[in-house]
């Protein structure tokens, strides 16, 4: 019976510290303005290191007397990975895929746009209050270039805070 009690202990132990802080989030996230200056960040855990965000992002601009808005998607799965003993900290490698569309009045400025990209960065949960902050690099390949300023390739990257729940 002992035994089977330190078993159970183990297995609890081991898994609680492999266990997400949170199930859900929804905030900001900042980007390197590429594709979006702003967008609204969700982020939802599906196994204990595997979760999903989706960003949905705008990025208004002007050059001269051609102003335009770029409106962008992306998802992206993220698999993380405890950092030490750190409670709440995390690291996390993944990959996504990002859809934008920019508007303009000029043709060489409007267009649809899809790119996929890695990403790696890390995840930090406070431990007595209901926020998380994240940084993360996304260095974007574009598979189909319809704005005429993109060039086929952006390293990306953002820092997120959501509210968790």
């Amino acid at each position: 019976m002992k035994k089977i009690t330190l078993l159970l202990a183990v297995v609890l132990f081991v898994g609680s510290s492999f266990a997400q802080d949170y199930k859900n989030s929804i905030g900001i996230r900042l980007g390197s303005g590429h594709y979006d200056v702003a967008a609204v960040a969700f982020k939802t855990f599906i196994t204990q290191p595997g979760a999903l965000e989706f960003d949905l992002g705008v990025r208004p601009h002007s050059r001269g007397n051609n102003d335009w808005v770029n409106l962008s998607f992306s998802g992206t799965y993220q698999h993380h990975f405890p950092i030490g003993d750190i409670q709440g900290f995390k690291w996390f490698v993944g990959g996504g895929a990002i859809l934008s569309n920019t508007f303009s009045d000029y043709e060489d400025s409007k267009g649809f746009s899809a790119g996929i990209y890695p990403t790696g960065g890390v995840d930090y949960k406070l431990k007595n209050a209901p926020f998380a902050f994240s940084a993360d690099i996304r260095p974007t390949i574009h598979v189909v270039n319809g704005a005429g300023y993109y060039n086929g390739f952006y390293a990306n990257g953002g820092v997120t805070a959501r509210y968790t729940f």
